[in-house]
């Protein structure tokens, strides 16, 4: 049977958040470059939307981590799976994330990337679902929307790899009939 999937934020207000948050990092890199790190895969459209809208010089670098454990909890253990391309020496470095839940990959990998020597991190994502954060540490810099916590896909997040293409955040629902069996 068919995922059923309610609308959550619908495509204009995804599209009309994300100017308001590139106006502000407009605002805030003015005179400066900036190099986003996008999270993949998720956070591909979210980065290729945001850096769109910057008008300042942009350089882009991807990144993939795993934080892994038994079925969809997080065991705190972080696998770099893609490094970045391009060293962070001396650059204002801009992580680019879909969602941010507990904090513990990017609590792990900022404190990784600091390492690297950029003149600066922040934080920009799209949702964040500040009640499940179990790492108080990780600042967003940036949000598009603060979310309750439901399982969310579209706009780059997916279910079992599907749904990433959708050009709305929407929350996957179970079918009553199912759930009941």
């Amino acid at each position: 049977m068919a995922d059923k999937i309610r609308v959550l934020l619908t495509e204009e207000e995804v599209d009309k958040r994300i100017n308001e948050v590139a106006e502000q990092i407009n605002k805030d890199y003015a005179g400066k470059s900036v190099h986003l790190i996008c999270i993949l895969k998720g956070g591909v459209f979210f980065t290729c939307e945001l850096a769109k809208r910057l008008n300042m010089p942009v350089s882009m670098d991807f990144m993939s981590v795993s934080s892994y454990g038994a079925g969809t909890v997080s065991s705190g253990v972080v696998r770099i799976i893609k490094d970045l391309d391009e060293p962070l020496e001396g650059k204002n470095v801009l992580i680019v994330e879909d969602i941010i839940d507990s904090g513990r990959t990017l609590a792990y990998l900022i404190e990784v990337l600091k390492q690297r020597g950029p003149k600066d991190i922040h934080l920009c994502t799209l949702l964040d679902k500040p009640e499940r954060r179990v790492k108080k540490q990780v600042k967003v810099d940036y949000t598009c929307f603060t979310i309750p916590d439901e399982f969310v896909v579209g706009y780059g997040l997916d279910y079992d790899q599907k749904y990433r293409n959708l050009p709305y955040i929407g929350v996957v629902e179970q079918d009553q009939e199912e759930t009941q069996e």
